[in-house]
Formats: C-alpha cells, structure tokens, sequence
C-alpha cells in the first residue's frame, strides 16, 4: 500500500525529550499526515498504560450499570452526561446519508468545574459543572486525572501543529490555554446481522481541532482514505489514533484533513472507546491561520466560536433531547 493509504505512525520520543532538530522533523511527519491522509498514531506519547488501562476499567463499569441509574445523569444541553442508545443519528455526515440511529451508548465528561465556579452558577452554555453518578467510587477520580493527562498532551501536540503551519512554536499556546474538551467514553455492543447502512457510529468527520482516541486492542475503527476507500485501523500497541476535524479545518482553511471514519463492533465481544475531543479556549475566535490565507487563498469560513459551532451541531445530531431541550439551544 502506498503511503497515503496507510495510518502514519509518529514517535513522539524525541520530541519530548527535547533531542536537537526533533521539533521539526516530526512536524514534518504531522505535516504528512494530516495534508494527505488525516489520521495519524503516536507512540511514546508519556501517558502511562495503566492510566489508559484504568479508564477503560471505569468506562466498563459504569456501562455496566443498570440503565435506569445511568439515565439519573442523561446528556443534558451542555452535552455532559449520559446519551443512550439510539440516541444520536449522524445526519451532518459529507460522506453518507445516515438515517438511522448510532448502536452505541456513551458517557461524556468536561473539565471538571465546580458547582460554584461562576460560569457554572451563570449556567453558561458548555461550561456546567460534570453530571457524575452516585454511588461509584473512584470514577470520578479516575476520570478526572486521564482528562488532565490528555490535555497536557494536547498542549504539547498543538506546538507541532503550529510548526507544521508554519507559525511560530508558541502559536497556539495561548488560545489552548484552557481549551475546551470533552471525554466520549463509548460502549459498542457486539454487532451482528447489521444492515448495510447501520453502523455502532456512522461515517462522519468530528468536530475537534483535534481527537485522540486511547490504545484499543478491540478492533472496530474504519477510516476513508483520501482515494475513497476504506481500511481498518490497525492495533499498534500503546500508540493513540489522533485526527483532526471539522474546527481544525477552519482553523487551517481545509488545509488539513478532517478525515471521514466509522465503527463497527464485529468482534464477538464488547467494544469499549475513549475519545477525546479537544478544541481552544471557549471564547477564542475561530477563524484560518495567518499562513492559510491570502490573496489567492481567501477564508472559506466566517469566524466562528466554540459555543455556536457546537450548538447548531447538536441540534442536528442529537436524538434525546425533547421539544423544551431544543428551544434551550436556540
């Protein structure tokens, strides 16, 4: 298979530990990626397996729980909480017409904000305090460290996105200051006799600047490379599957790739998956980068802000939320 047919695969090592030239040879290879393919592993990342391995403990257990306890912390307008099965359907898909629900249920978690903070008493759209369940010690704990450990990470990464744009290194520091994130801890139940057009979640492309999914020795991921077909995500132990999305292209002017993928759990058992989705600061405009624009490159996007972006898309995507839920996101 030629090069932009597979997955690139980046070592994150050298450029962690600070090696002499290793800043600019992998956002080379970043570079690569995301202009010809738009997905891309990571290995020796510093995040420890037993961390990952923790959070899929967590997201098991409280996927085990009995629905009506997961439905006392149902997703709520913030996009916290629990969303059921069936309880999105794709319909901003570019690749597909998707009709038909996600076979998939999901809990999702923000930056851990008090119930005190002030945007939180303001009851400021995205910026609610988290929707935890009672009565299940040490998720919270666990789950709270993994997003502070995948927002280090993410600041880290976002230096080599902006050498990759040829920005200065710090361009992006301070619009991810405090970026804005969500944690999708996803349960796929074991798929079998599917239709051609149902999927555990369908053809889509995220909205993120940019996601990274955990290491995953269940297989169930499809990606649609540029030529239009579709490969399966190879299990590349401890390496992270990281891809850019809808916010990242108008960052970059659709100079990087916000690349369609799908899932499927064909694997006899119970498929597990932690995505998580990161973008700017809250009120950081988002709009193309100096580099992406120009005379000959006019901005295809109006600016645009995290909260708006992200209630038009909820309110095409979301099936749980009733008639009084939707007024609230308009």
């Amino acid at each position: 298979m030629s090069e932009t047919e597979t997955i690139p695969l980046i070592d994150l090592g050298p450029y962690l530990a600070g090696e002499p030239g290793a800043t600019d040879r992998t956002a080379e290879k970043l570079h690569f990626a995301l202009t010809e393919v738009g997905f891309y592993f990571i290995v020796n990342h510093g995040v420890p397996s037993e961390q990952i391995d923790a959070v899929f403990h967590q997201a098991a257990r409280f996927h085990a729980l009995p629905l009506e306890r997961k439905l006392e912390v149902k997703l709520d307008k913030h996009n916290v909480g629990y969303l059921p099965v069936k309880g999105d359907t794709l319909r901003t898909s570019t690749v597909e017409t998707v009709t038909k629900p996600n076979i998939n249920e999901a809990f999702f978690v923000a930056r851990d904000l008090p119930s005190d903070h002030p945007e939180v008493l303001a009851d400021r759209r995205f910026r609610s305090a988290n929707r935890w369940p009672a009565d299940l010690p040490g998720f919270r704990e666990a789950i709270v460290a993994y997003c502070g450990a995948m927002e280090q990470l993410v600041r880290k990464l976002v230096r080599l996105y902006a050498r990759a744009l040829r920005l200065p290194l710090e361009y992006f520091d301070q619009p991810f200051r405090e970026p804005q994130y969500k944690l999708r801890m996803t349960h796929y139940p074991y798929q079998i006799g599917l239709a051609d057009d149902e999927f555990g979640i369908a053809p889509h492309t995220d909205t993120s600047f940019l996601t990274l999914l955990a290491p995953n020795d269940v297989p169930g991921l499809s990606i649609r490379m540029q030529s239009g077909n579709w490969i399966d995500a190879p299990e590349v132990p401890g390496a992270f599957v990281v891809n850019g999305g809808q916010l990242l292209q108008r960052w970059t002017n659709d100079y990087f790739l916000a690349t369609p993928h799908r899932a499927v759990n064909r694997s006899g058992g119970e498929r597990y998956a932690l995505a998580f989705f990161c973008d700017s600061n809250i009120d950081w405009p988002v709009a193309a980068v100096p580099t992406c624009v120009g005379p000959e490159k006019p901005a295809k996007y109006a600016t645009t802000y995290y909260p708006e972006y992200m209630i038009r898309y909820q309110q095409r995507t979301y099936n749980v939320f009733g008639l009084r839920d939707q007024e609230t996101t308009e």
